[in-house]
């Protein structure tokens, strides 16, 4: 069994990408509704704050902070994937493996998760969450995007409604890789 290494810093400061299996689904748009119940759910139970987050079709971005003393992030993103998952009847592709350990075929198992360092760190991860619609060429500019919390952060003046223009101009490919 591979032994991933992950950073768990109590009370820490993290970014998180977390990615549908099969990343051609828009399930994560399509039931915002249930994913903003498991995120609820999951944080009554396990409190945590979520510093900024976008929902894309297929995967999301979120930093979070997690209370002092606690550092288990693993937990809670265990709980929302399955509170999540259980709203969907059973039927999606199942590999060998997972049906071995029971699980399902809806979330990739593992996630990417970064230790936000310092404050400047910490806004330039804010900063992609938010960009990150723009850069998928699903809207062209921030405000755009529904499934944000910049909306949030608008409205508590950390951003300009405009905050990173209209990108229109770039072309479709921005912020790709070639």
């Amino acid at each position: 069994m591979a032994n991933y290494r992950r950073n768990f810093v109590a009370g820490g400061s993290f970014f998180f990408t977390v990615n549908l299996a099969e990343r051609h689904l828009r399930l994560l748009t399509l039931h915002i509704d249930e994913l903003r119940a498991a995120f609820r759910e999951t944080r009554q139970r396990h409190p945590f704050t979520t510093d900024a987050i976008v929902v894309l079709p297929d995967h999301l971005h979120a930093v979070w902070t997690l209370p002092g003393g606690d550092r288990d992030f693993a937990t809670r993103w265990r709980l929302i994937k399955s509170t999540f998952s259980r709203n969907f009847p059973v039927g999606e592709p199942v590999s060998a493996s997972r049906a071995a350990k029971g699980e399902r075929g809806i979330w990739q198992r593992r996630y990417w998760e970064h230790t936000i360092r310092d404050e400047d760190d910490f806004g330039r991860h804010i900063d992609y969450v938010h960009i990150n619609p723009v850069k998928h060429g699903l809207v062209t500019r921030v405000k755009d995007w529904p499934y944000s919390s910049f909306h949030r952060m608008i409205k508590l003046g950390i951003y300009p409604e405009d905050w990173a223009g209209d990108v229109a101009e770039l072309g479709a490919g921005f912020g790709e890789r070639s």
